[in-house]
């Protein structure tokens, strides 16, 4: 009796400490506050005042076009399993001529965002472009989550703005990490799915950094032969790959200039410390840098990500 009694205690202790942790619960099958994700998002006061607000999102599959706007922030999505709480929907840019930038399944505008073990997914047919993730946010961190998608399934749409992504896992055909803003992938795998560019920055000039890749591993679709890290959307795109594993099948040359020999005197292409037979440096062009293990140095989240508030998104 005594154990029993215990063993209730100790229950009803996990559930309430459970319970305080998630301010809204999403669930499809209605045992929680709501059963869309939208109505979630819309349901946080505008520059809550409160603090965080966690959105605690059950397993199911949730059919929405979601816009999480500039007045929603300082907010965690968090779901119950990456593999079974999936973000869904099938928007292609040559669907009523909407072109690619409405076309994202889950546009993120507001700053201070968490998501975290999610699916954000772009099923549409390989009909043109067709963005998983639209992220215009600062400080906006992606732990733990899945983008599946084909033809640019991420974008990164406003310059100057920072986010960071740990643990995910991303797939794409072509140009399927774009944009300009600032963005640190560590401990990522990405998952090319045609013989194409994995990344297209189109970082302005007057920014510092744009894409770095560091400790993620790059792996080929079974029928993938040849695949790019990058080409320059804009001239001064900027892209790292380090201490990354690059699998056989990396263009001897590693990167392409988009048809414009004038791009190579701009962008700010780099590579450093990476390993497998993609790794191989002795056919990059000269206009692409290989740093030292001084220059390297620079390139910590601490530098990248600080901006003018010393965010550093590992200390959170």
């Amino acid at each position: 009796m005594k154990k029993l009694s215990v063993l209730f205690l100790i229950f009803i202790s996990v559930t309430v400490c459970s319970q305080e942790h998630y301010d809204i619960v999403v669930d499809r099958n209605g045992t929680g506050h709501f059963r869309n994700i939208q109505q979630a998002i819309d349901s946080v006061r505008a520059f809550n005042p409160a603090g965080r607000v966690t959105i605690f999102i059950k397993k199911g599959f949730y059919k929405e076009k979601l816009v999480l706007p500039t007045h929603v922030c300082n907010v965690r999505l968090l779901g119950e399993d990456k593999f079974q709480t999936i973000i869904n929907y099938d928007d292609h840019a040559n669907i009523n001529k909407m072109g690619t930038f409405r076309t994202s399944t889950f546009k993120i505008i507001g700053n201070d965002i968490t998501l975290e073990n999610l699916t954000v997914e772009n099923s549409a047919a390989q009909l043109g472009q067709a963005v998983a993730l639209h992220v215009e946010g600062d400080r906006i961190v992606f732990k733990n989550c899945r983008f599946l998608g084909n033809q640019d399934t991420i974008y990164t749409g406003r310059e100057n703005m920072r986010q960071y992504f740990v643990d995910c896992y991303i797939e794409g055909t072509t140009d399927f990490i774009f944009g300009p803003s600032t963005a640190w992938f560590e401990n990522c795998e990405i998952v090319c799915k045609r013989n194409s560019y994995i990344t297209a920055a189109s970082t302005p000039q007057n920014i510092k950094y744009g894409y770095i890749f560091n400790r993620c591993t790059i792996k080929l679709a079974d029928d993938v032969t040849t695949e790019y890290l990058g080409r320059p959307w804009r001239a001064y795109a900027m892209t790292l790959f380090m201490n990354s594993s690059l699998p056989r099948g990396i263009k001897a040359i590693g990167w392409d200039n988009w048809r414009n020999p004038e791009n190579e005197k701009t962008a700010r292409y780099m590579e450093f410390n990476n390993t497998g037979e993609g790794a191989n440096t002795s056919e990059r062009p000269k206009w692409i840098k290989l740093l030292s293990k001084k220059e390297a140095e620079e390139y910590t989240v601490e530098n990248v990500m600080k901006g003018c508030d010393g965010w550093n998104p590992q200390a959170n």
